[in-house]
């Protein structure tokens, strides 16, 4: 009861801005509801003049619930399908993530952006964009400023992606192979790389949004060793700081053993595809109802104010993923 007591409005403030940010995100894919979300909730935030009242929840959702999406992403993920399909594009996608994070650092140290920002800006455009940030966030302690600023950098160039790439696959004469390899591997956001996919077939008649949604699910696999990785160097770092023990649940955080978890009894077990179908729903819900509760925990001032650097760094991140993409290919002979 107390528990309800606390958190119950902040939860039904998120739920219920979550809800149009949804529809709004089925409306226009290439944008996606966690954009959507967190905007509306910076814009709800401007009409609640006592925000101690529903901040518990609103905490609660920016945290709990977040987490509980990455758990429940990982019931898409059909470890099978990921080795099939991993044969041919571990390689580009190892490539590629060193590739993002790589950048992100040296564009941290040269433009001076926060440290947390750059982390989440490198691994949403190397891994899976929001979903990445999502695992990565509470992993790290970024706040919701970092955390919204990071979404709306891969949003701006997934957007850009998903209309320019297929013309580009065509000017450089990639197959359709190559094109599946490119977007899933060059693309940061599942809705984006969908709709690239999408667009590429309805212009040569060919069928690459399987290949490329796979090439992306793959990709998601990575939010594993890089949580555990920062859980590590966060840790020490913390006890360097302020002399305090390593805590295992930090090192090893419980919501990523959870995800490796759901991934293992989908590939083992056959779980009907209603249930399947709900639990990826869930997932996709709670990371617009968590942005939601940061976009209501944004500052907006500081937001519009510090966006350059990010942006700038977020830009590199994905001319290199897009190059050394392309590059990898003509390497290995796909093209």
């Amino acid at each position: 009861m107390n528990f309800a007591k606390k958190n119950i409005r902040g939860i039904l403030l998120s739920l219920a801005t979550a809800v149009p940010a949804w529809f709004l995100g089925t409306l226009f894919p290439v944008i996606g509801g966690p954009v959507f979300a967190i905007l509306l909730g910076i814009i709800a935030a401007l009409f609640i003049k006592d925000k101690s009242r529903v901040q518990p929840g609103v905490s609660f959702v920016s945290k709990k619930i977040l987490q509980s999406a990455i758990v429940f992403l990982g019931f898409s993920m059909n470890l099978r399908e990921v080795a099939i399909m991993g044969r041919t594009s571990l390689p580009i996608i190892i490539a590629t993530i060193s590739t993002s994070l790589i950048t992100a650092y040296i564009m941290y140290r040269i433009l001076g952006v926060r440290e947390k920002s750059a982390i989440l800006v490198g691994v949403g455009s190397s891994i899976c964009g929001g979903s990445a940030i999502a695992a990565t966030a509470p992993v790290i302690g970024a706040d919701d400023d970092e955390i919204a600023q990071s979404i709306s950098v891969i949003f701006l160039f997934n957007i850009i992606a998903a209309v320019i790439f297929p013309a580009l696959g065509s000017m450089l004469g990639l197959s359709n192979r190559g094109f599946s390899l490119f977007a899933g591997t060059a693309i940061n956001d599942t809705s984006s790389v969908t709709a690239a996919a999408s667009t590429w077939d309805s212009l040569h008649g060919s069928n690459t949004l399987n290949g490329a949604a796979i090439v992306k699910m793959t990709r998601t696999l990575a939010i594993i060793p890089i949580t555990l990785v920062l859980s590590v160097i966060f840790a020490k770092k913390e006890k360097k700081q302020h002399g305090r023990k390593i805590n295992i649940t930090k090192i090893f955080p419980l919501f990523v053993l959870f995800f490796v978890l759901a991934s293992l009894i989908t590939t083992i077990v056959s779980l009907p595809v209603a249930i399947v179908s709900f639990l990826k729903f869930l997932s996709k819900f709670f990371i617009v109802m968590a942005m939601a509760a940061i976009g209501f925990n944004t500052d907006i001032v500081k937001l519009v104010r510090t966006g350059a650097k990010p942006i700038l760094l977020g830009f590199v991140c994905w001319v290199a993923i897009a190059c050394v993409s392309l590059l990898m290919q003509h390497i290995m002979g796909i093209w």
